[in-house]
């Protein structure tokens, strides 16, 4: 019988990898706990009229991305969802959360799309999503940039990565700009690729992100939205710069910077990165005002984030950084005697759990062995202390303590000092301060 496998561009993350996931996804509570941000969790399955209100039904991801099935119990349509945000303002809309005062959110899991998968870019791939609902003024745009910028110096990744920003206007500012955009390539419609001339009659902003290098200059030339910039809309921006400012983050203003969903008002970021090749944005986001109203409730204000967890990983990956999840010690208990085998193992499991009591990560050895094959299994754990509980330390009421990692001598203690007889290392850290290289061995 043939074995099974994934589904191409779904992958599994094995516990040897997942420690750096970890590692990330602990710094990103972390950072979002100190700025007031709470979980929220919502379905992975949202009716497909949500994204394409939510999103616009002439984005890419809704045109040909989207996973959609029709539900066997009732006809409804319905998709894996291929962003969060939607989903977390329909459960605003839906459980009134904005109704008193203003929330900020996250939640993290996988999103959805049917694309051609590729380093950092995949079928199933899973994001961060952060969001402030229900705040108008650009002090919360800058509070989550900067809150990132806070991320990527917990990461050792500042130096790594650039901020860019952009203002797309309100309602009334992008038609006036999108009239003249669509005049402007009409006139250079026979330059135009097929996908251009596509988005020409559905979505003429999306012209200005193509990554055809034939189409820059010709973009390069196209009206920018900042022309037709009101004045409030420009106060705005004003604003975000100003703060930004003040809280030291650098930043370059991209004109051509546009996000590749509908729902997009007033400011848009993202953090970019050289080091990834094709896939350079590992953060973005913006402000989405007439998102609410799209999907019928009433006009609120929001900003949020999301960060693509894949591309960091690739990026800490790239800097070096270690994260390591083995256990601090390993038990291993061995005796001739049946009734000292028992009481070894006791002992065993009494010494472990007093470590676990003090906070350590301890793996018992499980499935019986010789004394060899468990110190093998103990050395290729990664634990930093192998604790052998043999017939000479069930007679003594002690344990010996063997230092796998460091050097060291073997010492006996007894069972009630084992705590203070092994120390923790400093478990993660960076291999370098900044984004160097990892070195290669030889």
């Amino acid at each position: 019988m043939t074995s099974l496998k994934a589904v191409r561009g779904m992958n599994d993350v094995l516990p040897g990898a997942a420690a750096l996931w970890e590692r990330f996804e602990d710094a990103a509570r972390r950072v979002l706990a100190l700025y007031g941000y709470r979980n929220i969790r919502v379905p992975v399955v949202e009716p497909t009229a949500l994204y394409v209100r939510g999103i616009g039904e002439h984005t890419d991801v809704v045109e040909k991305e989207m996973y959609t099935f029709e539900d066997k119990l009732n006809g409804e349509s319905l998709t894996l969802r291929p962003e969060a945000t939607a989903g977390i303002v329909r459960a605003a809309i839906e459980h009134h959360l904005t109704y008193e005062r203003g929330q900020r959110v996250w939640t993290t899991g996988p999103m959805f799309r049917h694309e051609r998968p590729q380093k950092g870019r995949y079928r199933q791939f899973h994001q961060v999503d952060v969001e402030a609902l229900g705040f108008e003024g650009p002090d919360v745009d800058a509070e989550q940039i900067v809150l990132l910028a806070r991320l990527w110096r917990e990461l050792g990744l500042a130096d790594g990565v650039r901020l860019q920003i952009n203002s797309i206007g309100d309602k009334h500012d992008r038609l006036a700009h999108r009239n003249e955009l669509v005049a402007y390539f009409r006139a250079h419609e026979a330059s135009l690729d097929e996908d251009s001339k596509r988005r020409l009659h559905t979505n003429p902003l999306r012209i200005l992100d193509s990554k055809n290098p034939a189409l820059q200059p010709l973009i390069e030339g196209a009206p920018r939205v900042a022309d037709f910039l009101r004045d409030r809309t420009l106060a705005h921006f004003e604003g975000l710069k100003r703060l930004l400012d003040d809280a030291g983050v650098a930043y370059e203003v991209n004109a051509r910077l546009v996000r590749g969903l509908d729902y997009y008002n007033r400011t848009v970021f993202e953090w970019v990165t050289d080091r990834l090749g094709a896939q350079g944005t590992v953060a973005g986001g913006g402000r989405y005002d007439d998102l609410f109203e799209q999907l019928g409730g009433k006009r609120d204000f929001a900003c949020g984030f999301a960060i693509g967890v894949e591309r960091m990983i690739l990026l800490l990956e790239d800097a070096g950084t270690i994260a390591d999840d083995a256990p601090l010690a390993y038990v291993i208990h061995d005796a001739k005697d049946a009734d000292v085998a028992r009481d070894a193992a006791r002992i065993a499991s009494g010494v472990a759990e007093r470590l676990r009591d003090a906070g350590h990560a301890v793996v018992v050895n499980a499935g019986g062995g010789s004394f060899k094959s468990q110190m093998k299994k103990a050395d290729a754990s990664g634990a930093r202390y192998a604790l052998i509980v043999g017939e000479d330390e069930v007679r003594a009421g002690a344990v010996a303590v063997k230092p796998l990692r460091g050097g060291g001598p073997q010492v006996n203690v007894a069972t009630k000092d084992v705590v203070g007889a092994i120390h923790a290392p400093d478990r993660v850290g960076n291999a370098t301060s900044g984004m160097a290289p990892r070195p290669t061995t030889t």
